[in-house]
């Protein structure tokens, strides 16, 4: 039978590449050091696939279709939008998982949009990436990746409450598939930032650390009971994948969070936050 190892909250920063040396390089330095020790301790954790939990940025679903989860089933590659070191590439999806996990949810209330052939953007590619595919080359062992995308960045967003029951159909899910998989969830997403918004560079600080208290002591509920008005005026649009966190903590079912590094980089429009979410 399968079983959940572990998981990861983290950013998913394209500001990074595109602009590496703009913020002081001490603090530049921590960040792309913080992805390290998460590709580190992914290795230690022997975690044979990875579900990244992240969301469309108006590029891969556009206006004419916001589906409110989608599972990747199929070939996969990505990113659609690369960038200087993040380069387009063919990604070892565990499609027997993944169609696992999308007909238990069909025999359980959950209604997957399913993906046969994905691309995927930025918010998986980045984790996988710097932390999944680093972690492979660690182990000497390709680890195996399923894209998960939830309606956490465009409305009509998927409802904090869902991304729980999600989460919890999830955890089922995965321990429920037969085969021999070490599995870890990351939930991939920015805390404080706005995006194309006049306010975009502001970070607040205050904000990302109630997040991140929340993250580290497993208050889910606390999480997801920060209304929309209160994240979008304190956090700001982007700050709306805290949906991702929720999902994925919901799904590891951890026991608790240890904070990795904490950067607030105006430089970078983002609040960069690495969380490592325990089982044990």
């Amino acid at each position: 039978m399968a079983e959940i190892v572990g998981g990861f909250l983290v950013p998913h920063d394209p500001v990074m590449f595109v602009a590496p040396d703009a913020p002081p390089a001490e603090q530049a330095k921590a960040v792309w050091d913080a992805y390290e020790t998460c590709a580190k301790r992914l290795a230690e954790l022997d975690a044979s696939t990875v579900i990244i939990i992240g969301n469309d940025h108006y590029m891969l679903f556009g206006t004419t279709c916001l589906p409110q989860y989608c599972i990747a089933t199929g070939h996969t590659e990505g990113p659609l939008d690369q960038l200087p070191g993040l380069k387009k590439e063919e990604i070892p999806n565990n499609e027997a998982l993944a169609r696992f996990i999308s007909n238990t949810g069909k025999a359980s209330g959950f209604d997957w949009a399913e993906a046969r052939s994905f691309t995927t953007d930025h918010s998986f590619s980045i984790p996988y990436q710097l932390i999944v595919k680093r972690a492979s080359e660690i182990k000497g062992q390709t680890i195996k990746a399923i894209p998960i995308y939830i309606a956490s960045a465009v409305d009509p967003f998927i409802t904090k409450e869902r991304c729980i029951e999600l989460g919890r159909h999830l955890n089922s899910a995965i321990t429920q598939f037969p085969d021999a998989e070490k599995v870890a969830v990351i939930g991939s997403g920015g805390i404080s930032h706005w995006v194309g918004t006049k306010e975009s560079g502001r970070v607040n600080e205050a904000f990302d650390r109630q997040v991140i208290e929340y993250c580290c002591s497993m208050q889910v509920d606390a999480l997801a009971a920060l209304t929309d008005d209160m994240v979008l005026e304190n956090g700001g649009n982007g700050a709306m994948e805290i949906r991702n966190f929720i999902c994925a903590m919901t799904a590891i079912d951890a026991k608790r969070g240890h904070l990795i590094e904490y950067q607030p980089v105006p430089q970078w429009v983002t609040g960069l936050g690495f969380i490592e979410l325990s089982v044990e």
